[in-house]
C-alpha cells in the first residue's frame, strides 16, 4: 500500500509494477502534484489542469494498481490496516508492505495565526487562493483616487527566499511590470511594490554564496525588494511586521505569500504515537538507513516525512520511492535487500524571471539564459504525462515570449473587489 500520490507516492507505485505485487494508492485529492510549478498557477501563467494530471489516467495502463480517494484517518500497525474517509464512506484496506508518502505542509514556526492571512503553496486550492488575491488586489487598485489608499493593494510580500520565495517574487515582478502593462486606467501596474523577506543572510542560501549573490543582485535589478536578515513577527490583515537591526518595522500590504518554511504531514504523528518514534521539528520520523521505522521493516517512510542527512526536494521523494519499491519487490521475489539508501545528488534549480534562472550542479554553477533553458528541460521532462508537456509549452511560449497571463480566472471567493470583502479572501486562503 502507498499512501499518498505526490512524487515519492506515484514514483513509488509505478516502480513497482510487477507480477507479483498488488499495489493500492490513497490521496485525498484524485490528482498527481507537480509543486514546483504552483507559483506559475498562482501567477497567471499555467492553468491548474496542466500541472494536476489524474492518478487514475497516469495509471490506467498499470493493472496491478489500484487508486482509492480518501483521507488517511488510521494506521494499524498490528492488524495492518488503514482506514480512510470520502465523504460519509470509510474505507478499511488490509496491506502487507506500506509506503508512506504524505509529503509536507506549511511551516510557520510555532504562530499558526499567520496562515490567516499569508498562505503557503502547497496545493492547487492554495494557489488558486492566492491567484484570486493577486489579481483582485489589481481590480481593487483600480477602484480607488487616493494612491496612500490604494498603496497597500499593490504591495506584495513573500515570506522566504528559497526557491518558491524567490520565483513568486519574480513572477510578482514580472507580471506588474510586464504582462499587465496597459491593462489598467487609475493606475500604473509597474507601480506595484514586491517585497521579499528572508530571517537568514542570504537568499537561496541551498546553492552556495556565488549563486546567492546573482540571485540577490538578479532580484534588485528587476525590482523587487530583498529584506534579509529580517525575521517576521506578526502578520495580519493590513500587511506583516517585521523586526531589523534598527527595530521593529511594518509593511502595508494586503497579499502576503508564505514560502519560507514546511513541516512534514501529520500523519506521522500516527506512526510516531503508534511506534514510539521520534520527530525532528519539521515533524519528520526518524527512519532507518533503508526508510524503514525501526521495528517496523514492512513500514517505509520516504521523502519529505523520513529524517535523513538529506535535503527536502522532489528528487529525494523520487528516489526514495523508487528504492522502496525495489526493497518490497526483492522481498517478493526472496532476494536480498539493499541496506541503506543512497541519494544521488542532481543538483538544484531556480528560476528568477524570464531568461533569468541559476543552476547548481556538482561543481558546476550556471546562470542567465543558459540556466534557465536548462530549468525549462528539467520541469518539462519531469511532468508525468505527455499533454501536459506540451501545454506547458504553449502556455511558456505566451507568457515567456509574449506578455500574455491567459490563466487568470479564480474562485469568486477569493477575488477581493472592494476594501470590504477581505473576510471572503481570508476564508479561501485559510
Amino acid at each position: 500500500m502507498v499512501i499518498g500520490s505526490g512524487f515519492g507516492g506515484l514514483t513509488a507505485t509505478r516502480a513497482m509494477d510487477h507480477d507479483g505485487v498488488s499495489v493500492t494508492l490513497i490521496d485525498r485529492t484524485p490528482h498527481h502534484l507537480f509543486q514546483p510549478l504552483l507559483y506559475q498557477v498562482a501567477t497567471g501563467i499555467l492553468s491548474e489542469g496542466e500541472i494536476t494530471p489524474p492518478t487514475r489516467e497516469v495509471l490506467r495502463r498499470q493493472q496491478n494498481a489500484r487508486v482509492i480517494l480518501g483521507e488517511v484517518t488510521d494506521v494499524d500497525l498490528d492488524a495492518r490496516l488503514v482506514t480512510s474517509r470520502s465523504g460519509e464512506q470509510t474505507t478499511v484496506t488490509p496491506w502487507d508492505s506500506l509506503v508512506m508518502a504524505a509529503g509536507s505542509t506549511h511551516s510557520y514556526f510555532g504562530s499558526p495565526q499567520f496562515a490567516e492571512y499569508a498562505p503557503g503553496m502547497k496545493s492547487i486550492d492554495d494557489a488558486l487562493a492566492i491567484r484570486g488575491a493577486i489579481y483582485g488586489a489589481f481590480e481593487t487598485a483600480e477602484l480607488l483616487e487616493d494612491p496612500a489608499e490604494r498603496m497597500p493593494w499593490l504591495t506584495f510580500v513573500v515570506v522566504g527566499a528559497g526557491p518558491t520565495g524567490v520565483e513568486m517574487a519574480g513572477q510578482l515582478i514580472e507580471l506588474s511590470r510586464r504582462s499587465l502593462h496597459l491593462n489598467f486606467r487609475s493606475f500604473d501596474p509597474a507601480s506595484a511594490r514586491v517585497v521579499l523577506i528572508e530571517a537568514g543572510p542570504k537568499v537561496l542560501s541551498t546553492f552556495g554564496p556565488t549563486l546567492s549573490r546573482r540571485t540577490l543582485g538578479d532580484l534588485e535589478r528587476l525590482g523587487v525588494e530583498v529584506r534579509l536578515n529580517t525575521p517576521v513577527v506578526d502578520v495580519d490583515e493590513l500587511g506583516v511586521t517585521v523586526r531589523s537591526a534598527t527595530g521593529t518595522e511594518r509593511i502595508e500590504a494586503r497579499t502576503k505569500v508564505w514560502a519560507a518554511g514546511v513541516r512534514a504531514s501529520p500523519l506521522g504523528g500516527l506512526l510516531a504515537e503508534a511506534t514510539g518514534t521520534p520527530r525532528n521539528r519539521a515533524g519528520q520520523l526518524d527512519v532507518l538507513a533503508d526508510c524503514t521505522l525501526r521495528g517496523h521493516p514492512e513500514v517505509f517512510v520516504i521523502g519529505d516525512m523520513m529524517h535523513l542527512p538529506v535535503p527536502a526536494v522532489a528528487q529525494v521523494a523520487i528516489q526514495s520511492g523508487r528504492f522502496a519499491a525495489r526493497q518490497i519487490i526483492a522481498k517478493v521475489e526472496g532476494r536480498p535487500t539493499e541496506p541503506a539508501f543512497r541519494y544521488r545528488d542532481k543538483g538544484n534549480l531556480a528560476t528568477i524571471s524570464r531568461f533569468r534562472a541559476v543552476a547548481s550542479i556538482g561543481p558546476l554553477r550556471l546562470s542567465g539564459t543558459l540556466a534557465w533553458l536548462l530549468w525549462l528541460s528539467v520541469h518539462l521532462l519531469y511532468l508525468v504525462c505527455f499533454k501536459n508537456r506540451l501545454l506547458v509549452l504553449f502556455h511558456w511560449g505566451i507568457s515567456f515570449l509574449g506578455r500574455g497571463r491567459q490563466e487568470r480566472t479564480a474562485p469568486a471567493a477569493t477575488r477581493a473587489t472592494t476594501p470590504a470583502q477581505p473576510a471572503l479572501l481570508r476564508k479561501a486562503a485559510s
